[in-house]
């Protein structure tokens, strides 16, 4: 397809590097010259110099044979203004925004007739969901949901006194008493795909699918803490504070939020009544322990650099808080990052970018198409999920039979309300939702792509 990236910004970047590995036509327009040589070094896409709401440079673009626009550049007004300009270029044309200003997002919802929009993406709110979920559900770094809720993919950390340390993935399930499935192993910054003779080790982390019932018994197993979450801190009062101390509140959990500003204390208490604000620096020890660090359920630091959210969440840790969720916003810090105890890691350019690429890819192959798309072990392996109808190959045959692609697994197969793993007996019949996992993200475009 013929893409217009609006804004060579972290987002833009990120888009451009996963839309030119799947082979799409991409233009990337900016103000930043300099930027714009970085992308034309790194992206096989053509760049251009200029405003993006302007008419005459999307014209310059070849915004009338463009399939799809993303205005993902600093200003919401400029996305919203070059969304609409574009369309009235083009009739045919998609056109996704990013909108982070909550009185826009709600503007927009109450005027969609108005604005010209396929799909609106907002990093911090997206983030502020993500958090609130793995608050909600505590005892995993990270879950991704599939199937309406019957399946899942989630992370664990091999800690140094882990049962699962030293074992095959052979006896896992033997040693453990439970049914669940190793889709991929993240060591030392690179993801595996694992045999069953494969050796788990300390600081390994595994990203595991199983039913619902067997991941809560997993838990108990490993002697992980699943206690509700009753009361959390928030370190820094950006935007994502914002939106996770309304969604928690809302919950029944109590918030306190750490913002160094005085002006930005002041708007957050008249924006969040129900929210402790607090004024003081965060990464001051005494301020930490007055107030009473310890005693909280929940760390989450969201500040917006990395390296202060990384210090705050491993003193955290070194004070015994049970959950910590560490706000990252630069995926080259992954590698660094992955030796800590910083407890759940969560990106928003990472999870924006994510959205808009699912979205591509539905555009792309509307029949078939993939029903949703997670990345894990720090983007190097795809989740995809797919709905099997009558026209999908090889139905009834047991996977044993097949020759998958490799690099490609099985991971589950939910019929009904019952989830099976993808063992060698598992076959996929109409109706099926199948997710599968591979190394090579964006090669999987439809159910039939995993057959070799």
């Amino acid at each position: 397809m013929r893409i217009i990236i609006c804004g060579a910004g972290k987002i833009g970047m990120t888009l451009a590097q996963q839309l030119t590995k799947e082979g799409h036509d991409l233009t990337i327009i900016d103000l930043r010259r300099t930027t714009l040589e970085t992308a034309q070094e790194r992206f096989d896409a053509m760049t251009l110099c200029g405003n993006c709401a302007y008419r005459t440079t999307l014209l310059d673009a070849g915004i009338r044979e463009a399939d799809l626009l993303i205005a993902v550049t600093g200003a919401d007004e400029t996305n919203l203004l070059t969304c609409m300009t574009a369309h009235g270029l083009n009739k045919n044309l998609h056109t996704i925004a990013r909108v982070r200003d909550p009185e826009y997002s709600e503007q927009v919802m109450a005027m969609r007739h108005i604005f010209p929009l396929s799909l609106t993406v907002n990093p911090e709110r997206r983030t502020a969901q993500e958090i609130e979920r793995l608050l909600k559900y505590p005892g995993f770094l990270r879950r991704d949901t599939f199937a309406k809720g019957r399946s899942e993919i989630v992370e664990l950390r091999v800690e140094a006194d882990s049962i699962l340390r030293d074992t095959s993935l052979w006896d896992l399930n033997s040693k453990l008493g439970c049914q669940f499935l190793v889709c991929a192993v993240l060591r030392a910054g690179t993801a595996i795909t694992p045999k069953g003779n494969f050796v788990l080790q300390e600081g390994d982390r595994i990203f595991v699918t199983a039913p619902k019932q067997q991941l809560t018994r997993l838990l108990k197993k490993l002697g992980i803490l699943t206690r509700r979450v009753r009361n959390a801190l928030l370190c820094g009062g950006g935007r994502v504070s914002r939106y996770l101390a309304g969604f928690l509140a809302a919950d029944g959990i109590a918030v306190t939020i750490l913002e160094i500003d005085p002006d930005r204390c002041r708007e957050l208490s008249e924006l969040l009544p129900e929210a402790s604000v607090i004024q003081g620096n965060c990464t001051d020890k005494s301020t930490l322990e007055n107030q009473g660090i310890r005693e909280y359920d929940a760390l989450v630091t969201l500040t917006g650099q990395d390296e202060t959210n990384m210090v705050i969440s491993l003193y955290g840790d070194s004070c015994g808080v049970p959950q910590i969720i560490t706000k990252l916003s630069h995926r080259e810090n992954n590698a660094i990052a992955d030796a800590m105890n910083l407890g759940s890691m969560v990106s928003p350019r990472d999870l924006c970018a994510n959205n808009i690429v699912r979205y591509v890819r539905a555009m792309e192959n509307q029949t078939g198409a993939a029903i949703s798309v997670h990345t894990i072990a720090d983007g190097q392996v795809e989740a995809v999920e797919f709905l099997a109808d009558e026209t999908t190959k090889n139905r009834g045959i047991p996977l044993r039979e097949l020759k998958l692609k490799p690099d490609v697994l099985v991971a589950s197969i939910t019929r009904g309300s019952r989830t099976q793993f993808g063992s060698g007996d598992s076959t996929i019949e109409a109706g099926d939702t199948v997710v599968v996992v591979t190394g090579k993200r964006g090669s999987l475009q439809q159910l039939g792509d995993i057959f070799a």
